[in-house]
């Protein structure tokens, strides 16, 4: 788990950060979490989010501040997700606003791509054990 941004420009909703939740053995991203790895953000390591992970039994492992190499899988993510919205908005001459969108298309779609090869199946199929439904998937910013 890491957080990404501050973005140059808030999104339409007037977001400013990407909250990036990545399973380590699919690479599905934002699934039910037991297990949560991450540097030592005060955003991330407080009394609050303490008692919140042990009432849902969710464990907790912080790592070395600034040190990506310790949370290489979510730093790559991070940096696929960054590069595939940039080229989502550029390709749509979609307005910068716009890039929390891009960011939750560019997420669901990489959940259901084989970005590397993977056990041989996408991350959606790792956690659901089915093969996702691609029919309605259009390019981003088509109406």
């Amino acid at each position: 788990m890491d957080l990404c941004g501050p973005m140059h420009v808030e999104s339409v909703n007037g977001k400013k950060y990407i909250l990036v939740i990545v399973d380590d053995y699919s690479r599905f991203t934002l699934v039910p979490v037991h297990r949560i790895r991450t540097d030592n953000g005060t955003e991330f390591v407080n009394q609050t989010l303490r008692e919140y992970y042990e009432e849902v039994g969710i464990s907790h492992e912080t790592l070395v501040a600034r040190s990506p190499q310790q949370n290489s899988v979510i730093e790559r993510r991070n940096h696929t997700l960054i590069e595939a919205v940039h080229t989502m908005l550029i390709y749509a001459q979609a307005l910068l606003f716009l890039w929390a969108k891009a960011v939750a298309t560019a997420c669901y779609t990489q959940n259901r791509s084989i970005i590397r090869l993977r056990h041989g199946k996408t991350p959606y199929e790792l956690l659901h054990n089915k093969l996702p439904d691609l029919s309605f998937l259009h390019v981003f910013g088509a109406l």
